[in-house]
């Protein structure tokens, strides 16, 4: 018997002071069985960093065809194709073919060494690349409840997170970004 998903339930009081963007979200997420939490608070924080109306959580790791996050367009196709993890560059040319905008988030302790070995390859294709600070993430993964609401504040580089009555802090750097090339 196959081990059924766990399922999330969000919501997020979002406020990006980069974007003046101001945004609440109901948000149901499927943890895939061999999906980390830390993995899945990476997820929510890449959500909400590219966060729009039509922004949408996939399949994720159940569906090898699509990328963990995206936005479609009402012709159906993907106009923004974001990946949380450590892709191969290979999966990221692939995804450069049927999406206009591709991004990354890289969260792990193997994101140097991933990006070393990784980024002029992906630097071709991908848009933008982000790297989260993994204990930050970390930190978020460790208040995570099935059902909880979540404040988030993005301001400069930070996200400054507030759950359960706990907060914590999320760095990101940009690793790649194609406008400024």
């Amino acid at each position: 018997m196959a081990l059924k998903p766990t399922i999330y339930k969000f919501r997020v009081s979002l406020t990006d002071l980069n974007r003046d963007y101001f945004d609440n979200f109901q948000l149901t997420v499927a943890q895939h069985p061999s999906e980390t939490l830390t993995r899945l608070a990476a997820r929510l924080i890449a959500f909400c960093h590219s966060a729009e109306p039509d922004l949408q959580f996939t399949k994720g790791l159940s569906s090898i065809e699509e990328p963990d996050i995206w936005t479609r367009n009402l012709t159906d196709e993907i106009e923004h194709w974001i990946e949380v993890g450590e892709p191969e560059s290979e999966r990221i040319k692939k995804a450069s073919r049927v999406s206009k905008n591709l991004s990354i988030y890289s969260f792990n302790t193997k994101s140097e060494a991933w990006w070393k070995q990784q980024g002029l390859a992906i630097s071709r294709y991908a848009n933008s690349v982000y790297q989260l600070d993994n204990d930050g993430v970390e930190a978020f993964a460790g208040l995570m409840t099935r059902t909880m609401d979540v404040s988030v504040m993005l301001t400069g580089a930070d996200f400054y997170i507030e759950a359960g009555g706990e907060s914590v802090q999320v760095s990101m750097s940009t690793l790649f970004d194609s406008t400024d090339t």
